[in-house]
């Protein structure tokens, strides 16, 4: 009896221990991405100002700015904290300021408006198509998403629609098209910062207008953009 009884409990315990090995085995082991990239979307907001304004010209308001798209990753170090995107996106931006375009048979005609005139809006609306690359680096594991980082680059952009719209107690004017705005416009940014917002800067490296003048002096304006962008996975 007791033969039986012994033999029994080894056959209890032999199960217990293979069903356990059994689970064991069956468990899914978790896999990491050690060749992740960070390619993202990104939407960014900027308060927009000019510089290298002609004499006479000045800001009022806020102008502001709207910028989206997709950057491809291309990490270029082993640890994957360096590496070179690029992408595609819009933007959308707003300058108000004093300057009147008019429109007339010859084309576009430029003038200030006098201090004493009485109006509601003045500005004029840029939007383009972009074309981002840039240099990154950034604090990244493939354990976390977390992480800071420094982009900068160059971008590219093309004019799509131009609007320039004054609207006073004589009435509103309204001119698109004007061919005297830059078509290919390009500029140097970065951005910097934590996790999923961050500072950025815009800086235009060539004018806005290609041939423009007002009172004899031509309207090499440039634009220089501050906001935040957000980037997201």
């Amino acid at each position: 009896m007791r033969i039986v009884l012994s033999g029994f409990l080894f056959l209890s315990f032999f199960n217990v221990f293979a069903q356990e090995n059994t689970t064991t085995e069956d468990t899914p082991i978790a896999k990491v991405d050690s060749l992740y990239r960070e390619d993202q979307f990104y939407f960014a907001i900027t308060y927009n100002t000019l510089v290298d304004k002609p004499t006479g010209l000045s800001q009022n308001k806020f102008s502001s700015g709207f910028s989206a798209g997709f950057l491809r990753d291309m990490p270029i170090n082993k640890n994957r904290t360096i590496a070179i995107a690029a992408g595609f996106g819009v933007t959308y931006n707003n300058y108000n300021q004093n300057l009147i375009i008019s429109p007339t048979d010859a084309g576009s005609v430029y003038s200030f408006i006098d201090s004493d005139t009485a109006y509601n809006k003045n500005k004029f609306s840029l939007l383009s198509v972009d074309v981002p690359v840039e240099f990154r680096w950034r604090s990244s594991t493939y354990e976390s998403h977390k992480f800071w980082r420094i982009y900068t680059g160059i971008k590219f952009s093309y004019l799509l629609y131009d609007k320039s719209i004054f609207d006073g107690s004589t009435g509103k004017v309204a001119v698109t098209g004007n061919k005297d705005f830059n078509k290919f416009q390009y500029g140097a940014y970065i951005s910097s910062g934590y996790n999923t917002i961050n500072l950025y800067a815009y800086y235009g490296l060539n004018t806005l207008f290609e041939s423009a003048e007002i009172n004899d002096e031509s309207i090499d304006m440039r634009s220089l953009n501050f906001g935040i962008i957000f980037y997201i996975l």
